[in-house]
This record gives C-alpha cells, structure tokens and sequence, in this order.
C-alpha cells in the first residue's frame, strides 16, 4: 500500500445558501433589527434564534461583513421570493428586430398579408426590417421597389414611422420602420 494515492471526491452538488440563517449564523453576537425594522440591539445569537423561533420566523444574517453581524427577524421564504421577484424586474423586454421580405413584383393580397404582419410587429414595440430583393434582371427597375417601400410605409404609418430610409445594398432594398410611441 505504500505510495498508492487516494482520490477523494468532492460533491459539487451541494450548495449552501448565500445569506446564513438560523443555526447557521456563527457570530456569538448580532445587531437584531426587528420585524418592523427597528433596532433592537446587539444580542447573544442563542437569544436572537429563541426570539426568532417563539415568533415562528427566521433568523437572517443581512450584513455578514458587519462588526458584529446585522441580522433581521423575517420569514426567509418571502425575502427569497421577494429578492428573486426584484432581480426579474430589473430585466427590460429587449427590442427584437423582425424581417419581413418581398420581391417588387408581389401581388395585391400576399402585399396586404404581409403589411398585417409588420402592422402586429410594430404594435407589439418590435423594430421591422423590410427587404425588397431581386432576382436576376429586376434590379435594374430599383423605382420599383422604391415605390413599394413607400406603399408599405404609407400603410403602416399609423403604427410606425421610418427609421432608416429604402436603400440599395447588393441586390436587396432595405428598409427599417420603428414602433410609434405609445401615449
């Protein structure tokens, strides 16, 4: 047996709460804020749990680096779902940029279709991207897919309004209308 190694694992799994409480709570004193929010005073940690526990609540360390510890009467499920609560409001829906092609020959009824798509689009606060391409020799009609951008522009103006102007990139014509402000 002698120079042999042994591998002792680790279980990662087990992860403990970032805040401490109850037992878990080290110091031997703490500054106890109460219910409401007023200080109590510093207290022996056994009789800050003993208040915590005839009142049917927890004891939550607040501020660790503290010299002693703050620690604060609540009930920890309700600061855990209020904490995740904030952290998810803090989040802002992000803007997508939707895309909506057509080609400068499309007909009347694929036209309005698609212009009922981008109208949905704009009312729910998306940016939209109209692409015009062409195939072969139809780029060298570009008025008409300018004409269709400003048709499409003239139809959703209600909902949007132009952000980038129709311009030629290769063979595409793009254009990007915005959302019009909601009051």
């Amino acid at each position: 047996m002698e120079g042999s190694v042994i591998a002792i694992r680790r279980d990662t799994r087990v992860r403990t709460p970032s805040v401490r409480i109850n037992r878990r709570i080290r110091a031997r004193e703490v500054r106890l804020v109460d219910l409401d929010g007023q200080q109590v005073g510093i207290v022996p940690t056994d009789e800050a749990l003993r208040m915590a526990e005839d009142q049917g609540i927890d004891l939550v360390e607040v501020a660790p680096n503290a010299k002693p510890p703050v620690c604060r009467l609540m009930d920890y499920g309700k600061y855990k779902y209020e904490a995740k609560k904030q952290a998810g409001g803090k989040k802002q829906k992000a803007q997508q940029l939707k895309e909506v092609t057509f080609r400068p020959n499309i007909g009347d009824h694929d036209l309005v279709f698609k212009v009922n798509h981008i109208r949905e689009f704009l009312e729910k606060g998306h940016k939209t991207k109209i692409r015009i391409f062409f195939r072969g020799r139809e780029i060298t009609h570009p008025e008409k897919g300018r004409d269709l951008a400003a048709r499409i522009a003239e139809r959703v103006s209600d909902a949007g309004s132009i952000d980038i102007p129709p311009k030629i990139e290769g063979k595409n014509l793009t254009m990007i209308l915005t959302p019009k402000k909601k009051v």
